[in-house]
């Protein structure tokens, strides 16, 4: 969503697993179309296409943008290849060097149909002499040849309207977090168009704690929220697995970069290490103990406050929004009604 830029503001918001507020990718389907933005559906059955190694000339705010995209290569890298010990400085090198390979058509011609894809890196893999280079251009195979290859295309969806939702919800657990990393460099390519035409971008993340799991793309992630703020971005990282987000080596950097968090009712454990993370007394911790709906705490720079929202269910946009089988239930009884002659 593009906005007159007003500074830099960024969120996490920390709910407790299987709470009442759901954040399914589809749920917010009927709430973009409804204010006619635009749905990219991204799955194995899809026909819409991102293509991760997308660039354009304001990528990065140095002279060479391809370094900032190597960055976010070898993030991509380490999810499909990296095991515990991730990415070895071998691989790491020769992947890097194929990425300023590939690039170098595009940069000396930048029209669309020289941009690079996935398979333009498998293929630079391939001519190394390095065996790690076949190493890792054999991991990446199934996501150019093979039955993972949906992000091996060129991206070709329009992304300029003012409100974009990208739904993941049918990739699965190997492609998940792949999609949410390319996503994010989307996002990231739309930041920097809209910081030269003087426009904030908010950017909401669910299930943001998949993003900080492993240890390059939570690195490149804490990177890219830093980068947000500092172009014009607001990112909103959202989670129910707030165990999960505890549990980073990167949270404590989220958390120094959010100048706001909102938090509902939270599990025992979870409670615990947030009032130690975020300095939060025993009795603003009861707050966020078997509290009710809409029920939490606000943080917003050294100010902690005790909230009550109560969102009206007589409204459009609870209608829109609500995934609670009581309240569907109703209004698919409404309609029915409302249908009869």
């Amino acid at each position: 969503m593009l906005e007159p830029y007003d500074g830099k503001l960024s969120r996490t918001v920390l709910r407790r697993e299987g709470g009442g507020n759901t954040a399914d990718p589809a749920d917010y389907t009927a709430l973009v179309k409804k204010f006619e933005g635009q749905v990219i559906k991204i799955s194995p059955s899809s026909t819409q296409y991102i293509n991760p190694m997308d660039i354009n000339a304001n990528y990065s705010e140095e002279d060479n943008p391809i370094a900032l995209k190597a960055d976010f290569i070898l993030s991509l890298c380490e999810l499909i290849v990296g095991g515990k010990e991730g990415l070895q400085p071998v691989e790491k090198t020769v992947i890097d060097r194929c990425v300023h390979q590939i690039y170098q058509t595009y940069f000396e011609n930048p029209v669309p149909e020289n941009m690079p894809v996935l398979q333009d890196l498998y293929e630079a893999l391939l001519r190394q002499d390095e065996k790690e280079a076949h190493h890792v251009a054999t991991a990446l195979e199934i996501y150019v040849t093979g039955s993972l290859n949906l992000f091996n295309h060129r991206t070709n969806v329009d992304i300029n309207n003012r409100l974009v939702c990208y739904d993941i919800k049918e990739l699965g657990k190997q492609l998940k977090k792949i999609g949410m990393l390319v996503v994010q460099d989307q996002v990231w390519g739309r930041v920097t168009a809209n910081r030269n035409a003087g426009k904030a971008t908010r950017y909401y993340m669910d299930e943001f704690h998949l993003l900080l799991k492993e240890e390059q793309t939570a690195a490149y992630s804490v990177e890219i929220w830093k980068r947000f703020r500092k172009w014009g971005g607001i990112p909103t990282g959202i989670t129910q697995n707030v165990k999960d987000l505890l549990s980073s080596r990167e949270v404590e950097n989220i958390f120094e970069n959010s100048d706001f968090v909102y938090m509902l009712n939270q599990a025992g454990g979870d409670r615990q290490i947030l009032a130690k993370q975020l300095g939060i007394s025993p009795h603003q911790l009861s707050y966020v103990t078997q509290s009710g709906e809409g029920e939490g705490l606000l943080f917003y720079g050294n100010v902690i406050l005790p909230f009550q929202d109560r969102f009206p269910k007589n409204t459009r946009l609870y209608r829109i929004m609500t995934t609670r089988l009581s309240d569907l239930a109703g209004h698919a009884a409404t309609s029915a009604n409302s249908a009869l002659p």
